[in-house]
């Protein structure tokens, strides 16, 4: 179901009691044991963790974050639209492709921000009100350090007792990530007033802005 028409349902009646459409608690991801060591230079990461609306609109508040970007992983260039992908087996995720610069935010903090206000890592090809597997949460790593540090953090967090639920994202191999159409690009701060992002996005910005206030800046970082 296209995303249109699924808030449109939404807010039409009370929200269903289902784990599809829980409340998307933010919570207190542990700090990261293992510390990304990527050098000097800007780096690329790579996320997928539902609607990718939210997940670039909250990385387009992280400090040190120098552009975000939302797009496609996971299948090919013959499938990679949004009105392709919602119609279901593609192999694509919504991701978002940001750089930044590791002196400001390395890469272990960015996925303890992801886990903490973005992701709910137990929920398998959903999040939110999104159900496919086009919506389902996996770190892209984009280097051998991104790729260590990940796997050591989703280990961590399933000794955490954090969740109380099995941590099912994955790590994906990277594979060519594919811009999404323009109207898709900032469309948090284009579209501050829309329905979904009202309901299930600005609360992770305003997460973010509570729980990481060192991390946080609050001038939105416009793609490219």
């Amino acid at each position: 179901m296209k995303r249109a028409l699924l808030l449109a349902a939404v807010l039409a009646t009370a929200l269903p009691a289902t784990p599809a459409f829980a409340l998307e608690d933010p919570v207190n991801a542990p700090a990261p044991q293992r510390i990304a060591r990527e050098g000097a230079g800007l780096k690329t990461a790579i996320f997928a963790g539902g609607c990718f609306w939210g997940v670039e609109g909250v990385f387009s508040h992280v400090k040190g974050v120098r552009s975000a970007e939302s797009g496609f992983h996971g299948g090919s260039a013959a499938t990679a639209s949004y009105n392709r992908i919602v119609s279901g087996g593609t192999r694509h995720a919504e991701s978002v492709r940001i750089t930044y610069d590791p002196y400001v935010i390395r890469y272990d903090e960015l996925l303890r921000i992801f886990f903490s206000v973005v992701a709910d890592p137990t929920l398998r090809n959903r999040q939110g009100p999104d159900v496919g597997a086009h919506y389902r949460t996996a770190l892209i790593p984009t280097s051998a350090e991104q790729r260590a540090v990940a796997q050591a953090y989703l280990a961590q967090m399933g000794r955490s007792g954090v969740w109380d639920r099995p941590i099912v994202t994955r790590i994906e191999n990277q594979r060519t990530f594919y811009p999404a159409e323009a109207y898709h690009q900032d469309f948090m701060a284009k579209n501050p007033r829309n329905g979904y992002i009202v309901r299930w996005d600005a609360p992770k910005v305003r997460a973010l802005r509570s729980m990481f206030p060192s991390d946080y800046s609050a001038r939105f970082l416009r793609d490219g």
